[in-house]
């Protein structure tokens, strides 16, 4: 498709706003959940979190910049370890990780999610206990698989036949026995976007239920003395608004499990993964975790007695509800233009300092935020507005569709709710743009816990 056609086809989709966004009474308010709890706004329109304004953070830490309510963060990890108690939970370190908030979760008693080598790096330049890990991944290295049985890794969540007798092959030469989970898919299908749903037959994870490949890694893993099959592991996908899902992944995961125990392995664990949603925009509705967890428990119990089991021991895997709404993304304005839309119709586009570098997930999977003007109040009525980056790209769209005060304005600050999750974790250098800051703030003390990139380490690893 070429640029201009591209273009046209943009301001075609935005002719129309969805029919869930409406205009607001107040353009100055906060829609409270979507928020960090500890998030306000003063009544000259300033944004405050936790008792420091964004003008304050601006100032000092400069835009764009990840602002972390960290009571917000670890209220959420204590939610889930207090709703799931007697279960295991994993912060899924994948949504949002690094040294700090690795610290904060090990301090709320939560154990801890890695995928890649270099995860489990962070994990342990943390000092966070191996043996509290798990180590996922579709394609783990033989690399990856020795440093997670030398440092005592305390499961490893298998993906293939092939993974099973490279791990084991390792585990051996080490003379470890490896604890493992087995994923398995269930064949769910998640009402989420196509690349977050993770249990359908046509995907890259698991082995599946349906063609008996994961009923032959069971029996493939019993054959090997150096693992030791504690477990099925099931993940249907992600920024899922109910259980019903789980239900049915549940109900053919420990059929599995039964056959397991009939054949004489020592099954005890089933894990069901996360995927838990939040809300990004005012349609969405999440459960809590305790809603989540008794509805959840009830699931396992049913079936349990259904298969005529015994209740195995349960784990979950929370990343985007701990991490996604503790932050939110600040930003300044730099240009403001109207243009005209079908019908007679107006939008502003409103250019902040940042984009899809610090922000893909609406370009990646049509991800939609909201935001509010956060410096100042305004009396102008809203427009309806669509917040984009510096990218030279037309698809670099931060906010497709929001309201926001008329009389925006090149200085001022734009805030993004939601976005610890996925959002710097999958930040990128695109165009050389610098990416932002981490800054945590807490009773009225901010401070930088992953540092704001520089020229210099832009050009660090170029070696013309």
């Amino acid at each position: 498709m070429r640029a201009h056609e591209a273009g046209t086809l943009h301001a075609e989709a935005g002719a129309r706003r969805p029919a869930w966004l409406k205009p607001p009474a107040d353009a100055n308010a906060l829609v409270t959940r979507l928020w960090p709890r500890h998030v306000t706004k003063s009544e000259d329109g300033m944004l405050f979190v936790a008792g420091v304004s964004v003008a304050d953070l601006a100032a000092e830490f400069g835009t764009p910049a990840y602002v972390v309510d960290e009571d917000d963060f670890r209220q959420r990890a204590r939610a889930f370890k207090r709703a799931f108690d007697g279960c295991d939970v994993y912060y899924a370190g994948k949504a949002f990780l690094s040294l700090q908030t690795v610290r904060w979760i090990a301090e709320e008693g939560l154990s801890l999610d890695v995928c890649t080598g270099g995860e489990l790096a962070v994990a342990l330049r943390a000092g966070f206990d191996p043996a509290r890990i798990g180590f996922h991944g579709n394609n783990k290295s033989v690399a990856e698989l020795v440093r997670a049985v030398e440092v005592g890794v305390g499961r490893i969540v298998i993906d293939s036949l092939t993974e099973i007798d490279r791990l084991a092959q390792v585990s051996a030469e080490r003379g470890v026995r490896q604890r493992v989970l087995l994923r398995v898919t269930a064949g769910v299908e998640a009402h989420t976007h196509e690349y977050i749903a993770t249990a359908h037959e046509d995907q890259k994870f698991g082995l599946s239920l349906a063609d008996g490949r994961a009923e032959e890694g069971m029996r493939s893993i019993a054959r090997h003395d150096s693992l030791e099959l504690v477990g099925l592991h099931s993940h249907i996908g992600s920024q899922i608004f109910d259980t019903a899902g789980f239900e049915v992944a549940c109900r053919r995961v420990l059929a599995l499990f039964a056959r397991g125990l009939e054949a004489g392995l020592p099954l005890v664990e089933i894990d069901l993964g996360g995927g838990f949603g939040i809300a990004y925009t005012t349609q969405d509705d999440p459960a809590s975790p305790a809603t989540l967890a008794a509805e959840m428990r009830q699931i396992v119990e049913h079936e349990c007695r259904a298969q005529g089991i015994e209740i195995p021991h349960l784990s979950v895997e929370p990343g985007r509800a701990i991490a996604g709404p503790s932050t939110f993304t600040l930003y300044e304005v730099g240009t403001v233009k109207t243009v005209s839309l079908d019908a007679g119709a107006r939008r502003i586009y409103v250019s902040v300092d940042g984009g899809m570098s610090d922000n893909i997930r609406g370009a990646l999977y049509g991800a939609h935020f909201s935001c509010t003007l956060a410096s100042r109040r305004s009396t102008v009525p809203p427009v309806l507005a669509r917040v984009v980056g510096k990218h030279c790209e037309s698809g670099d769209i931060v906010v497709m569709d929001e309201f926001l005060p008329g009389d925006v304005q090149p200085g001022d600050l734009v805030a993004v709710p939601a976005t610890g999750a996925y959002c710097r974790s999958l930040a990128t250098t695109y165009n050389h743009v610098a990416r932002p800051p981490v800054v945590a703030v807490r009773q009225g003390e901010a401070r930088v816990v992953v540092r704001r990139e520089t020229e210099d380490d832009l050009l660090r690893l170029d070696v013309g």
